[in-house]
């Protein structure tokens, strides 16, 4: 892998991190058209992932620096799901991040989390614990490679009531401690083995932190204007090709 792949990669995740279309469905199929790429694990991921986590920090900044208690609890209940799932079935998870026909029946499923996205009509302004419960279990599902993250996690707000920007600011900023849990285990595991530079990982890093900040701006748009449907017929087409071509 050099710089230019570590670059396009990180375009790739940082667009499609926040944009409801599965960053590491992406990753995957993108991975497989380059010839030779390795990882040790899924490390190189996970350091992609560190920079759209640091593109919702600089994003969402004013209000972490507001946040009150009790939206912190929220957050701590949503982590949960994800942190046993990922932590009982880490190798397995790892195992099916090459099968590009996994990613693509996922992406099928993402999709039609999108199309019903349009179709709720939340209104409530605020998350109860049992709604952050019940989001959290939408992004343990989300460590499918193919199943969006944002995607799941807004569709499972949308559908329990909650307002879309609510919902949106919610999965997004949830995502910060799944993708800070989740770089320390890669790291601890993996860091040692290298597979690339330095210099390499840090392009990756910065593409992915910058194209991740457009897309949080795009991902709010097209949500609050009911657009997602957008993201559907996307999600369908790729998931088609991922399953017939790749």
């Amino acid at each position: 892998m050099n710089i230019l792949n570590a670059i396009v990669l990180g375009i790739v995740q940082g667009l499609t991190e926040f944009l409801p279309v599965s960053s590491s469905g992406h990753l995957v199929i993108a991975q497989s058209l380059f010839g030779g790429f390795y990882q040790p694990g899924v490390l190189f991921d996970v350091i992609l992932h560190l920079g759209t986590a640091l593109s919702t920090l600089v994003f969402f900044r004013s209000r972490i620096f507001s946040i009150k208690s009790n939206f912190l609890g929220l957050i701590v209940i949503g982590s949960i799901p994800a942190g046993i799932v990922g932590f009982i079935f880490s190798d397995f998870i790892e195992s099916i991040f090459s099968s590009t026909t996994v990613v693509g029946i996922a992406l099928l499923l993402t999709g039609i989390m999108n199309w019903q996205t349009d179709k709720s009509w939340g209104r409530r302004k605020f998350l109860g614990k049992i709604d952050a419960f019940f989001v959290g279990i939408a992004q343990a599902f989300a460590i499918i490679p193919g199943i969006s993250r944002s995607g799941s996690t807004i569709f499972a707000a949308t559908s329990l009531g909650v307002d879309r920007a609510e919902a949106a600011e919610f999965s997004f900023l949830l995502s910060v401690p799944a993708i800070a849990g989740a770089s320390l285990y890669q790291l601890a595991k993996y860091a040692g083995e290298g597979g690339a530079s330095f210099g390499v990982y840090l392009f990756g890093f910065l593409a992915a932190f910058v194209s991740g900040l457009i897309a949080i701006s795009l991902a709010i748009r097209f949500l609050t204007e009911k657009r997602f449907k957008i993201f559907a017929f996307y999600c369908f087409f790729v998931g088609l090709l991922a399953v017939l071509v790749f």
